[in-house]
């Protein structure tokens, strides 16, 4: 027979977690609906981040170069996030830790020369 009394923490942790995510919810929800914080009115549905009404439809698409500048932000930032502690352990990691890394940043090299081709990174 198997002893399931060793799985009680977790039960418990599990339902903890769930009550509280929750609560942080529907929490607020709820309070805001009681105290009458949701009565919209022509002021509240106003523009507030830059105080003044758009210039165009805000749901028009973006040029993809967006997207590729945080595509490459992201993943030179990862890289500089991989080679710190590469750099700090690089004494007891020895020659192949190296060689890894240099394969690494060599593939890295190589996208970063790929999408300086292909005009990732010209802007207009």
């Amino acid at each position: 027979m198997v002893d399931l009394s060793q799985y009680l923490p977790i039960l418990l942790f599990l339902a903890v977690a769930l009550g509280l995510s929750s609560a942080f919810v529907f929490l607020p929800m709820i309070v805001g609906r009681l105290t009458g914080a949701h009565k919209p009115d022509p002021e509240k549905l106003s523009e507030y981040e830059c105080g003044f009404p758009a210039f165009e439809d805000p749901r028009s698409q973006f040029d993809v170069r967006f997207y590729l500048v945080a595509i490459l932000f992201i993943v030179f930032d990862l890289e500089a996030a991989f080679l710190y502690p590469w750099s700090v352990s690089l004494k007891d990691i020895g020659w192949g830790g190296w060689l890894t890394m240099m394969v690494f940043i060599f593939e890295l090299v190589l996208g970063l020369v790929y999408a300086w081709k292909k005009g990732a990174l010209d802007w207009e």
